[in-house]
């Protein structure tokens, strides 16, 4: 049975594209049928990310009716499936998000993953895309207004029936951030300089598929593995941490 997973956050900048992206490859690379779909329709970051930033025609214009589903389904990184959303908002108002969760639901059959990136906050946009999603997982940087407005942002699925099931931690130790949100972690993504030094390239590569032994894409790869339900292993932890150092000295 397909898994339809919101990645929401209540702040932006946390990096809640960036692992639900390279998530999305981790899990391909296990071997499960993967969707991932831009619905943060007025900011898109999903294409840029996966450096598909010139798809001709995108999510956008199915939700002004001007282009079929199927249309909009590109060959992504690692082989996953990606819909992309607009870097234009030429005729944003035009959108109508109420048709997500039925574009989700058509496509459901397909897949065993499809995941939705998100606006930050819990616009009309956001909303639309936890209707159409199983659960709804939330990623937090670990400062007081993050955790409030994550906060919110679970109040606010569970009132729509979103389904929030776990959290995503960025950068430190998770147990008293589980403790507010009553939620269980997932993982926690050390901070990791190649994902920002990503950035500068003029093409961007997912890290996973990049450096897929660094601290962030090990714990990316430990994530994919808990959904599937299978056990993290700590000595491939410490294999993945101690093959990214002796990469930076050079070594083979």
């Amino acid at each position: 049975m397909v898994r339809i997973i919101t990645f929401a956050s209540g702040k932006g900048g946390v990096g809640k594209t960036t692992i639900g992206a390279n998530l999305g490859i981790a899990l391909k690379q296990m071997n499960e049928k993967v969707l991932l779909i831009d619905a943060d329709v007025t900011m898109a970051n999903l294409s840029l990310i996966l450096g598909m930033e010139s798809s001709p025609i995108t999510i956008n214009d199915v939700l002004r009716g001007e282009a079929n589903i199927e249309d909009v389904i590109y060959k992504g990184p690692g082989g996953v499936d990606v819909i992309p959303a607009s870097l234009s908002l030429q005729n944003f108002q035009a959108l109508d998000l109420a048709r997500i969760p039925q574009i989700v639901k058509k496509l459901s059959y397909n897949y065993d993953f499809i995941i939705l990136d998100c606006a930050a906050g819990v616009g009309e946009d956001t909303l639309a895309a936890m209707a159409a999603a199983t659960e709804t997982f939330i990623v937090i940087n670990p400062y007081s207004l993050s955790i409030a407005d994550a906060l919110k942002t679970k109040i606010m699925a569970q009132k729509i029936n979103a389904k929030p099931v776990g959290i995503i931690v960025k950068k430190i130790k998770e147990e008293d951030i589980v403790k507010m949100m009553e939620l269980p972690s997932y993982g926690t993504i050390p901070f990791d300089e190649i994902v920002r030094e990503n950035f500068y390239y003029k093409q961007i590569i997912p890290i996973i598929i990049k450096t897929p032994n660094t601290p962030a894409s090990i714990a990316i790869k430990n994530i994919a593995a808990r959904l599937l339900g299978k056990e993290v292993s700590t000595t491939q932890e410490k294999k993945g941490f101690f093959a990214w150092l002796k990469s930076l000295f050079g070594g083979q």
